[in-house]
Order: C-alpha cells, then structure tokens, then sequence
C-alpha cells in the first residue's frame, strides 16, 4: 500500500482519519477501540459488514473483529464474511475489489455482494486483513477505495500500539512476579529460620554437656523449643492452606451451627491463649444458625483475634452479630491504633504486611488473605474499617440458610 498523500483526501475524510488515529490512545483494549473506528469510518464511508482478520502464529487468517451494521444485519445467519477476499489481500499485500452474486436468478439486489479487501500491514509484512463488504451495492470508486486504504493504514497501527501496550503489560507482570517471588523467599525464609533458630539454640544447650542444668532451666527451654515447633508447624500450615485455597484445592465440610455458642467457645479460646485480652460478645440477633466448616471459619477469628492481640495490645475487642436481610454481620473491633487508610485496600493481599505496624512483631502477611479465601468458600465477603488512632474493625458477612 506504501505511503499515502493525505492532501487527497476531504476535509470530513481527512478528519475521520485523524479520529482514527486518536481513537487508540483513549480505548485500553482492542475490540472498544474497533468499536469506535466502525462508528467513525461509517460517517464517510458507507458499509454494511466490516471484518477484521489478523494473522495466526501458524499463519491462518482468523477474524479478530466483525460488525454488522445495515442491511447485513439482516442477513447475518447466513453471512459470507470474506474470508476468501481476506487471503487475497494477505497473500498479495494488495487492495482486492470482488463482487459475489448469490442467486443470479432472484431479483434481490441483497444477493449481490461487493467485497473490498485491504492488507493491514506492519511495515511491509502483511499481519492481516480488513473486509468491508456491500450488500446490492453501489460499488466501490476509486476515491472510496483509497479512503479505505488510509483508514486500514490506522488499523494497522492500532493493532500495533495496543500489542505493543500488551508486551509492555506482561513485561511488567513478569518483573512484579519476579519482585513478588523474591519478597516470598526472603518473608518466608525469615519466618522460617527464625523458630528453627530457636528450636536448634535451646537444644544445642541442653545437650552442653559442661553445664548441669536445674529442671526448671531445663523444662523452660524445652517450653521455649515447643512454642516454636508450634510456630514453625503454624508457617507450614498457612503456606500449605495459602496454595490449597489460591487453587480451590482445600476441602470444606459444611454443616449447620449455632453461631452464638460457637462464638463463645471462639472468645473464649482467645481470651485463654492471649493473656490480658478481654473480648465483649455482643449478640444483637440471637439463634442465628449457620452452614459452615467449624474448624475454617474458627481459623478466620482466631487470625482477626491473633491480629488485635498483637497489633492492639492490651485493647478491648467487641465482636458484636446481628442480622442483615439474608445474611448475619458479625464486627470484630479492636481499639488499637488503627491502619492508615492508604494501606486497607491491600491488607487482605498475599504475603502483604503494613509497613509501619509490621516493624518487631513476626508474621508472614498470609493471615488475612486466608480469611478472605475461606469466607469466599463461604460465599463469604470480608471489610476492614479502619483510622490512624481509631481502632480497626472487620465486617464479616455470611449468607444464612434459605428456609
């Protein structure tokens, strides 16, 4: 098609073109951008059907794009889409002009149906096709035809920009992959070797033979190397259950429960492995029943819980249920320091730790994301509501059975 003297052209064509060209720099994907190309390029060009066919990586022409506008609207369940013409202008990198009739003997002029192909070009490599087609006519003119081609040279470089912008977006996944993976490494290798650390110090003492230890020396050691296997055990754990529910692998076991009492036995759970937290149950509907795994929707609140003990230390904790329609709401809130609000969009992220609150106090950044995964298993949602000084509150809300 080769270089084209847009002085040719008419002001309203001319101006068609340009919008063309602008249209890919406003549209994010392809198929909008084409949208808009077909509503431009029909203010000065009339067509009935347009199609777009882009080269495969095995070399066969698969339409991308196709709009019926017109009379083909009509006849679109039994469509030629020209896909012969297409190959035509792929092969010769050249505008083919074809006219097809249908039924000779009818006095349709819809038989009649003129086709004009135009290769889209990257360079001089032909990347696809652009098929306008006519039904009854007229058919194309000479002016119209190279109206057609400029219009095909934009598409060509639309087609170009935004594979360009898809290139550009999977670089950049690629690189976040690479920056989440080594984050990954260093966070869990971290938390790792910090147990193993103390697991391997306390024994190696104990098995000092030049010091006699006492037997409470002795027991507190071995109590110290056995928090930390249960810390380690917990690591593995929520990596294991992180990957189950990341590929909707983990099993659930979904059975009625009597969420007031389950409630008590959670806050009281907490309250005995959490030394000085106190925890207020507020039961604004009572009798609400449940279906949910008991031991995974317990993991939910003893994270949230786990999270206040360490995160608001020393602070009261209300977790107040009530009723919603056809859902039951239960708010855990603490009256801690809170999370800026720039930061509570991301805290249910994998492996994402606040900045500020994380600096002394371990964790992987897994917790929440668990909380999130198993309440969807639990056609679940979970909210955090939150301010620097106002204490953080989690809104957890859960279907009730249909009666």
């Amino acid at each position: 098609m080769g270089t084209r003297d847009y002085s040719l052209l008419q002001p309203k064509e001319l101006e068609a073109v340009y919008a063309i060209s602008r249209s890919f720099l406003v549209h994010e994907n392809l198929e909008s951008a084409l949208a808009e190309v077909v509503r431009i390029v029909r203010s000065v060009l009339i067509f009935d059907n347009l199609v777009l066919y882009i080269s495969s990586t095995d070399g066969l022409l698969e339409p991308i794009y196709a709009k019926a506008i017109g009379r083909g609207r009509t006849r679109e369940a039994d469509l030629a889409w020209g896909e012969l013409v297409a190959q035509k202008a792929f092969k010769t990198k050249q505008t083919v002009s074809q006219i097809e009739e249908i039924n000779k003997d009818s006095a349709d002029r819809i038989n009649k149906r003129y086709f004009l192909g135009l290769p889209v070009l990257h360079g001089e490599e032909p990347m696809g096709s652009l098929i306008l087609i006519r039904f009854g006519g007229p058919p194309y003119l000479s002016d119209q035809i190279q109206l057609a081609e400029f219009i095909a040279i934009h598409v060509a470089q639309l087609i170009d920009h935004h594979r360009l912008v898809e290139r550009i977006a999977k670089l950049e996944a690629i690189r976040r992959l690479d920056s989440l993976h080594d984050d990954f490494i260093a966070t869990v290798s971290h938390e790792l070797l910090t147990p193993l650390g103390f697991i391997k110090g306390y024994a190696t003492t104990l098995l000092r033979e030049d010091i006699t230890w006492n037997d409470n020396d002795r027991r507190e050691f071995l109590q110290i190397i056995d928090d930390e296997a249960d810390r380690l055990r917990e690591l593995i754990d929520n990596l294991l259950d992180s990957s189950r529910l990341q590929t909707d692998t983990l099993k659930m076991t979904f059975e009625p429960i009597r969420l007031e009492t389950w409630l008590r036995d959670i806050t009281l759970r907490a309250s005995s492995r959490n030394e000085n937290m106190e925890i207020i149950l507020d039961i604004k509907t009572p009798g609400l029943q449940i279906n949910a795994d008991s031991a995974r929707l317990a993991q939910v609140f003893d994270n949230i819980l786990n999270n206040a003990h360490k995160y608001a230390k020393g602070s009261q904790v209300t977790i107040s249920v009530e009723q919603k329609k056809d859902c039951v709401h239960i708010a855990v809130k603490d009256e801690g320091p809170g999370i800026p609000a720039e930061y509570l969009d991301r805290i249910f992220q994998r492996f994402y730790r606040v900045p500020e609150k994380s600096n002394g106090i371990r964790g992987t950044g897994l917790g929440l994301y668990i909380c999130r995964k198993i309440l969807q298993a639990h056609q679940g949602t979970i909210e955090a509501e939150s301010g620097e000084n106002e204490g953080t509150t989690f809104h957890i809300y859960l279907p009730l059975p249909v009666m």
